[in-house]
């Protein structure tokens, strides 16, 4: 398979490319759906089932993965017709002027002093709380609802994943052919799931270490949820103009 996304991405190569998809991953690791929801889960009282946790972050990495390998296949049927167009100067102004937009953006998504006083309307009402604790500490908690909720994220996300896409871009032109590109993207999905998984282990076997760091965790990402965005969209739109400034001025 041959997408050629090079303006997108950079011309990375060996450790530098695994550098970028660990960043990216790393990134998409504390989005909404991979950090926020695992974090909000955890801190159901009682004794919490690993295995509830488990089906909701595996639901989670399987359709990101199943996104990003039919990004990958669809973009081999239009590689052709887009030929080209990347490496042209207009392209690579275009891109250098959304990085540069997106980086801006990133500021007025979290000004200074923002989300001081949302914590109040971020709080759970009594029946979603009831529905998180019968969903994974109850015996009677039903899994395809986690694996629901966590389709759900991913679509919710899907719109503004740009680090994710900027991932399949590199997988794209930095990685290996189909199908171990698949496994690329595979491997990806589960970078991202690492931390609510480390999180999930402590939780069970040194839940008394760990119950009020995540509780102020919790408390945290919901107050601070336009700044992970805001990182995130800075970020990606100084990756973009960094790849676009190499060709126009290089």
């Amino acid at each position: 398979m041959d997408i050629d996304l090079g303006p997108l991405t950079g011309d990375l190569g060996g450790t530098a490319t695994y550098v970028a998809l660990a960043v990216l991953a790393l990134i998409d690791s504390t989005s909404f759906g991979t950090l926020l929801i695992p974090v909000w889960l955890l801190m159901a009282p009682g004794r919490v089932r690993p295995g509830r946790i488990l089906v909701y972050l595996g639901a989670l990495a399987g359709f990101y993965a199943l996104l990003g390998i039919g990004i990958l296949l669809g973009g081999s049927a239009v590689a052709d017709t887009l030929a080209g167009v990347s490496d042209s100067r207009p392209f690579l102004w275009g891109q250098l002027f959304v990085g540069v937009g997106l980086f801006a953006l990133s500021f007025k998504l979290d000004p200074p002093g923002s989300g001081k006083e949302r914590t109040d309307a971020s709080e759970p009402s009594g029946r979603l709380l009831r529905w998180r604790e019968r969903a994974v500490a109850s015996e009677s908690g039903s899994a395809s609802a986690l694996a629901a909720l966590a389709v759900l994220a991913g679509l919710v996300e899907a719109a503004s994943m740009l680090p994710y896409l900027a991932a399949i871009g590199v997988i794209g032109t930095q990685g290996p052919d189909w199908p171990v590109s698949g496994l690329w993207v595979l491997g990806y999905c589960i970078v991202m799931i690492v931390p609510a998984l480390l999180l999930t282990a402590a939780r069970v076997f040194a839940a008394p270490l760990v119950a009020r760091p995540l509780a102020l965790l919790d408390g945290w990402l919901v107050k601070h949820a336009a700044s992970a965005t805001a990182w995130a969209v800075g970020i990606v739109g100084f990756l973009l103009a960094r790849a676009a400034l190499g060709p126009l001025f290089g």
